[in-house]
């Protein structure tokens, strides 16, 4: 199905033929309705899952600002591939009709891309998206990826890419923000910072985590848990949640940092836990998707560590890791699973 978003009252010939399709072409409908509000779900990967109400200029400011960033214009094509129920799929649907796009949709899964053969001015995925879709990579002339870090395996992946011309981001958002407030390039260039868009104010708190001032798209400001190092006013590093943060011995360990450094090596899904321990407080262990092998564990074994503490006490191999709705590992849930095996 294909939207021509730049047509006048294209919402009343819209005709569905799928599930997805007929989520989307409702979602098309309310927004354009003269509700004020849109409720929106968060995806529940930190913290209970919940649902609040967003104004819909504030929408549009979002889907303008990204749109300006991107250059994209009038009959300009994107593609929606991610559920509606969450901001990602949402807020597609919405820059889609700020800036007057032709929108495709396509039902959501883990390759997306299986029947485009046409190139594609703008596009959203995941990473597991991307991981199976990389054969079609090259159809996609903007692409943002969200919903979960880029690993440097998939980073790689997407650079050994014969001829690819596309210009693709990581991105760095929440449900809160209406997805993201900041992007990174890291294809052609390999960018280290996240730079926010325009509009977009950051800072630290006193723990050392993002603050977001961005009257545009919320009130106040909006404290994360997320600690960052700053490069400027308009540009700053992930580092990791706080509330991840494991204390070995008095050592502050930054899982996300370590999982990075292993995805160099292995293209697994991995999580660095802490285990509660009587001796060091919490103990590191690493798990690792999938069953084990001699290969993956003797590239595990061979990672060279910072320090000496960031080494695991243990690695532990699980079939398959917990995940939120949306795809995101569930690292409450997979501690739970640790401790009761």
């Amino acid at each position: 199905m294909e939207i021509d978003c730049s047509l006048p009252h294209f919402s009343r010939s819209l005709h569905p033929s799928s599930e997805f399709e007929e989520k989307t072409v409702a979602f098309v409908r309310e927004f354009l309705s003269d509700k004020q509000t849109i409720s929106v779900q968060t995806s529940g990967s930190t913290g209970t899952p919940k649902i609040f109400d967003v104004e819909k200029n504030r929408m549009n400011n979002s889907a303008r600002m990204t749109c300006d960033f991107l250059g994209l214009k009038e009959k300009d094509t994107a593609l929606l591939c991610l559920p509606v129920e969450y901001i990602s799929g949402k807020m597609m649907v919405v820059r889609s009709i700020e800036r007057k796009l032709m929108l495709s949709i396509e039902d959501p899964s883990l390759s997306p891309l299986k029947n485009i053969n046409k190139e594609i001015d703008f596009c959203a995925m995941t990473p597991l998206q991307v991981e199976n879709s990389l054969d079609k990579l090259h159809w996609m002339r903007r692409l943002i990826i969200g919903g979960a870090a880029v690993s440097e395996s998939l980073k790689r992946k997407i650079g050994e890419i014969p001829n690819l011309k596309s210009q693709i981001f990581e991105t760095y958002g929440m449900s809160e923000t209406l997805s993201h407030i900041a992007l990174k390039e890291i294809f052609p260039q390999r960018q280290e910072y996240f730079h926010v868009l325009n509009g977009v104010g950051i800072g630290q708190d006193e723990r050392g985590c993002l603050t977001i001032s961005a009257p545009q798209l919320h009130e106040g400001t909006l404290f994360t848990n997320d600690l960052v190092e700053l490069g400027n006013e308009k540009s700053f590093k992930f580092l990791g949640r706080v509330d991840h943060v494991i204390n070995s011995g008095g050592a502050k360990i930054f899982p996300e940092q370590l999982e990075e450094l292993v995805k160099k090596e292995i293209p697994n899904e991995v999580v660095f836990l802490g285990l509660p321990d009587e001796k060091y407080g919490q103990q590191l262990v690493l798990a690792i998707e999938g069953d084990y092998s001699v290969p993956c564990n003797d590239r595990i074994s061979s990672v060279k560590y910072v320090r000496s503490f960031e080494r695991p006490k243990e690695v532990i191999f699980v079939e398959k890791f917990p995940r939120t709705p949306n795809g995101k590992v569930d690292r409450r849930a997979l501690l739970t699973l640790l401790l009761s095996t």
